[in-house]
């Protein structure tokens, strides 16, 4: 669980950062002298592969992959020969193409040593890699955390920008009227010159001075606001500044998430609300929310079946809230079932087909929606299937 929300602080799309770690991926399977390399991001179900090199590769489950032994490993997980390890010899990029047969991975490790991942290089036939090799392979993986790091820094830093920005039009906006009631009394008084008449000079005065005391009420508030703010930031992780909406969500979604649903064969759909699908929020965890629900689903629906994600947008004069449901066809679940997920106490179970279960990812959803100040509900018939409702409160813009 530890790993799964040090993962989710960095609040990734596993599907836009090929360019930022091309040039290192392919070092790697330089100095390796493999023909594939790949860096490799685990959550609870899947291996995301956010960039490679000699293998066109975005994802696969986590059970099927290697690197899942890598994370597991304090300095390094190595495979000679994949097709004689009883572990690996029947998967597919073993029996089929690209046929690898060396591994060699080291962990992906944040600074508190929680290991989020992998780098590895694969060849389809076996290596030596001598010590020079491999420390250069472990500074690459420096290199990569380091990158990512480097990321979650300017995303917060952009985040604090556009919350600036923000309150500029808010004051430009609130001091719009004091301060043109005071140009406008002033100008009065100029215009009127020799005319003007002490009683009405005076409440000339006094109008100005209230407009004035308005201005500076409203440096107070706006000083006080931002200590809280600073305060409130300081304790909890910053909001993505990364602008999203229905449309740009739905299609994320799909990227994402078809191709397990394919795998499966099973009928994935995204839906939105036509009305607001393209007024602006904060897309912050909402990819981790939402893509484990996903996968979770999948794993629970059989071939045939479907998972459908609805996204609303729901404008009100109080909280705009983004509501997501994500509903499956699969095997539902009893009340004890749900009463377990909504408590934090659930237990990993195997997929309609075998797929195994780490335990970790509906309980990851459930902090980062408490976290977020969020709610989630659970409705469920025995085989008819499961609905989760996840409403979030939002800051549109």
């Amino acid at each position: 669980m530890e790993r799964l929300l040090s993962l989710s602080e960095f609040d990734l799309d596993y599907l836009d950062h090929q360019e930022t770690f091309k040039d290192l991926t392919k070092l790697a399977a330089k100095v390796a002298g493999t023909s594939i390399s790949l860096v490799n991001l685990i959550d609870s179900l899947t291996q995301w592969s956010i960039s490679n090199y000699g293998l066109d590769l975005d994802q696969m489950l986590r059970e099927d992959s290697v690197c899942q032994y890598t994370i597991m490993e304090a300095e390094h997980f190595e495979v000679l020969d994949l097709s004689e390890d009883n572990r690996f010899k029947d998967k597919f990029y073993v029996t089929g193409d690209p046929n690898v047969r060396y591994y060699y991975g080291v962990p992906l490790k944040t600074g508190n040593g929680v290991q989020i991942g992998a780098l590895c290089v694969l060849d389809k036939e076996r290596k030596l890699l001598d010590p020079e090799k491999v420390e250069l392979i472990k500074i690459i993986a420096d290199e990569i955390v380091g990158r990512l790091k480097t990321h979650k820094v300017l995303e917060n830093l952009r985040s604090r920008l556009n919350e600036s920005k923000q309150t500029q039009k808010k004051v430009a906006h609130d001091i719009r009227g004091p301060l043109g009631g005071i140009v406008g009394l002033a100008q009065i008084i100029k215009d009127q010159g020799d005319d003007n008449q002490m009683d009405e000079v005076l409440e000339f005065v006094n109008l100005i001075h209230k407009s004035g005391n308005s201005i500076l009420d409203l440096a107070e508030e706006i000083l006080e606001s931002h200590k809280e703010k600073k305060s409130v930031s300081d304790s909890k992780a910053a909001i993505d500044s990364n602008r999203f909406n229905l449309t740009l969500f739905k299609e994320k979604l799909l990227k994402l998430y078809e191709p397990q649903a394919k795998h499966k064969n099973v009928v994935f759909v995204v839906n939105t609300s036509i009305l607001t699908e393209n007024v602006a929020f904060s897309k912050n965890k909402l990819l981790q929310i939402t893509g484990n629900l996903i996968s979770n689903a999948i794993k629970f629906t059989p071939s045939g079946g479907t998972v459908t994600v609805d996204l609303k947008l729901a404008i009100t004069l109080e909280t705009p809230t983004l509501q997501i449901a994500v509903s499956d066809t699969g095997v539902g679940m009893n009340a004890e079932s749900i009463q377990a997920i909504e408590t934090g106490s659930a237990s990993s179970t195997g997929g309609t087909s075998g797929e195994q279960g780490f335990g970790f990812g509906l309980a990851l959803v459930r902090h980062l929606v408490d976290s977020l100040e969020g709610e989630m509900s659970v409705y469920s018939v025995i085989g008819k299937g499961t609905t989760f409702e996840v409403n979030l409160p939002q800051n549109i813009y």
